[in-house]
């Protein structure tokens, strides 16, 4: 979604201070698709903030102070000989305004809605009805600011998410081939916390790296990855949250814009620990042919035996062809140093 092309791989040095009182440090800075990615001059990621819910506190005054959206005591400072960085953010950040509804009609729009499913409504239809009307109306830059919130919640539990200098493109390869090319940002390798894969609002997969350093062949990765995909395509991540989070975290998103802490936090954990049905067998090997993938690595890593996936590997798609490689061999070994070791 970045509306600059020219800046999809801009960086430079900043001073990020994680929360209120805490000691600020320096940082490099990268400005991606989608998001600011701050991180250690050894490559480690320390946080993604998402560029439609990046604030900043001294409009015209150097140094530029940014801040994520609702969390002014995390801040990131550019100096004024990081103009190059500055302006690229300045000019993003109003491109991505202009596209923003207009607070007004959109207040007034809600409000008319509710007014109308409140008149309409009874008391047994109205909280499934409501939340049904939160999951259409919400934007995708409000989406994306939720899962990046999560995100950070999530951090606190799994460990801050792994970047290396040398991973950083293979990861970037792996989404690509297996998420789209429109989605070569929205990977997440965290260094625990996570079962094996989960989801966000937004668009964001979060994995264990245990999925990238226990095994020898990529197509089991990218099978995980793949699932979690489809789950999140069959199951809207934003619904499951409201699901969560209730009726009354619903309104508060609709008439304020922003989500209970409470709920976020409480909703940040179950996602860490929480169990999964499976996926219909049908709609995995056709989400596997598409993709072009190996169903049969994926089968093998859920249950070793192989009798609880034997139609995954009866039924492979590809298991008599060459199905494309997910990542050279090079690309594969660095991606496997991405948590450094």
């Amino acid at each position: 979604m970045t509306a600059l092309k020219q800046y999809q791989r801009l960086e430079a040095s900043g001073l990020w201070r994680p929360e209120l009182g805490a000691q600020r440090r320096e940082v490099i800075v990268s400005l991606g698709d989608a998001s600011l990615t701050i991180s250690e001059f050894s490559g480690r990621a320390l946080a993604h903030w998402s560029l439609p819910a990046v604030r900043r506190a001294n409009r015209g005054q150097t140094p530029a102070i940014y801040h994520p959206d609702g969390d002014p005591g995390e801040t990131l400072e550019l100096a004024e000989d990081e103009s190059t960085m500055i302006d690229a953010i300045e000019r993003l950040l109003r491109a991505i305004e202009r596209r923003r509804p207009r607070p007004g009609k959109l207040r007034l729009y809600l409000l008319g809605a509710f007014a109308a499913i409140v008149v309409g409504g009874g008391i047994f239809w109205l909280p499934d009805a409501l939340l049904e009307h939160a999951r259409r109306v919400v934007p995708m830059a409000k989406r994306e600011a939720i899962g990046e919130a999560l995100l950070t919640r999530v951090a606190r539990v799994s460990g801050q998410a792994c970047m290396s200098d040398d991973a950083r493109l293979p990861l970037r390869n792996l989404a690509g081939r297996v998420l789209g090319n429109d989605r070569t940002d929205d990977l997440v390798v965290l260094p625990g916390g996570v079962r094996d894969t989960a989801h966000l609002p937004g668009g964001l997969i979060l994995m264990n790296r245990a999925l990238i350093e226990d095994y020898e062949d990529p197509d089991i990765a990218a099978g995980y990855i793949l699932v979690e995909a489809l789950r999140a395509k069959q199951a809207d991540p934003l619904g499951e949250l409201l699901d969560y989070a209730g009726l009354w975290s619903a309104l508060r998103l609709l008439t304020t814009g922003n989500l209970p802490e409470s709920a976020m936090d409480s909703y940040a954990e179950t996602l860490l620990t929480r169990r999964r049905e499976p996926l219909p067998e049908a709609a995995l090997l056709g989400a596997f042919d598409a993709a072009d993938l190996r169903s049969t690595p994926y089968a093998f890593a859920v249950d070793i035996t192989g009798e609880s996936t034997l139609g995954l590997i009866e039924a492979d798609p590809h298991a008599g062809d060459a199905s494309q490689p997910v990542l050279s061999d090079a690309d594969w070994v660095r991606l496997q140093g991405i948590c450094g070791g």
